[in-house]
């Protein structure tokens, strides 16, 4: 019998936590028992994406993350309190018809704003293997602690689940340090690896918009909602001769930066823009050099690959990505600069060193976190079998 997953994220900024779910869903029906998954998402841009046989996405209505930290709907006239309420029922109802053997949620162990608290229980007491799914990251260390003690996460854990999986290496970063996990919860902490080796590769995403064999430098601004800076940073940016720049914008870039990297292509033949792209890896691969945000699927990407590849981090409303990236920076396996000391200048200098480096494996950490959620999941599997 095929087994039931859902994948849980609230996605309220960006696509970074349905990235990371999709991709855990293909990597879970690559494994033995190849289960179907339900995806739960309130990203509606999720749907531009393949999905695999046996996958399918239910899409909540949206919520969206302000600079200042707060929430409101994304698209629908209605007050945050009753959009949550709403998303609060279709996922009971949801949960509750699908039945699923396991249930992955994404980062927040209540859900937004605890919209998932009200199932959980049901769930537990029909047998459903409950796991929290946590980046490498959750923010700077005080702050990740204090989130977590204001999240009431271990009450949550001790509470509703089964298992936390880390997605990366203890050695890079201890979730467990970091947020003051205590002991009592420590023991359900596995720490994957990076999610980075076996990702889903999207054949519909085509080739980067260059002639064949032009080298290209890459620029990705993730989903591009705060990318303003890096994007017109890299339309600027001098690149070595005959060397033509990619960015990737993503869909949430503001509409006045996307018109003027639209016209910044517009004269300079070097210089293309492309608003999104289905799979960054294989352009990544074939670049020179790749400048990036820190979000954690796009770094993941390129710690696949053997590209030279410079981290400009967003730094509010969290610290996470700047964490991310000083530590991967101080292991030498990719280069960092702060937003504030970003200039047009520097990236041109990086580039015309980064084209000539040699390209170096990127194996000093753990980049097998797909192949170790699928041996977790199927552990999960075989204890409820035995248990039927």
């Amino acid at each position: 019998m095929n087994e039931r997953v859902v994948l849980y994220g609230h996605d309220t900024m960006g696509l970074g936590h349905v990235r990371r779910n999709l991709a855990l869903a293909a990597a879970l029906r690559a494994g033995p028992g190849a289960p179907q998954v339900l995806v739960l998402t309130g990203a509606a841009e999720a749907g531009r994406f393949p999905l695999p046989e046996g996958v399918d996405l239910l899409v909540l209505p949206g919520v969206a993350k302000e600079e200042s930290g707060g929430y409101r709907s994304r698209r629908l006239d209605a007050p945050l309190a009753d959009i949550v309420a709403l998303r609060s029922s279709v996922l009971a109802s949801a949960l509750t018809s699908y039945a699923p053997h396991l249930l992955v949620v994404d980062k927040v162990p209540r859900g937004f704003a605890g919209e998932l608290e009200p199932v959980l229980p049901a769930l537990r007491e029909a047998g459903t293997r409950v796991v929290l799914g946590l980046r490498d990251i959750l923010d700077a260390p005080t702050a990740a602690a204090a989130e977590w003690s204001r999240l009431r996460t271990t009450e949550a854990l001790r509470q509703y689940y089964d298992e936390v999986w880390v997605y990366g290496d203890q050695r890079v970063s201890d979730l467990s340090a970091d947020c003051r996990v205590p002991p009592s919860v420590r023991r359900l902490l596995r720490y994957t690896g990076f999610l980075a080796e076996g990702r889903p590769s999207a054949p519909e995403a085509g080739l980067p918009p260059v002639a064949d064999g032009e080298p290209y430098v890459l620029g990705l601004l993730g989903g591009g909602q705060d990318g303003d800076e890096l994007a017109e940073a890299f339309a600027a940016a001098p690149r070595p001769a005959g060397v033509a720049g990619v960015l990737v914008a993503g869909p949430y870039l503001r509409p006045g930066t996307r018109a003027a990297l639209h016209a910044a292509e517009a004269a300079d033949p070097g210089l293309r823009v492309v608003d999104f792209c289905l799979d960054p890896v294989p352009w990544m691969r074939g670049a020179r050099a790749v400048v990036c945000m820190g979000g954690y699927n796009t770094v993941c990407e390129a710690l696949s690959t053997d590209t030279p590849t410079l981290v400009v981090p967003r730094v509010r409303p969290r610290a996470e990505q700047l964490v991310r990236a000083r530590r991967l920076s101080e292991l030498g396996l990719v280069d960092d600069v702060h937003p504030d000391d970003l200039s047009a200048a520097l990236l041109g200098r990086w580039t015309a060193d980064a084209v000539t480096r040699p390209r170096r494996a990127r194996n000093a950490v753990d980049l097998g976190g797909m192949d170790m959620v699928r041996r977790l999941a199927e552990t999960h599997f075989e204890e409820a079998r035995h248990a039927a």
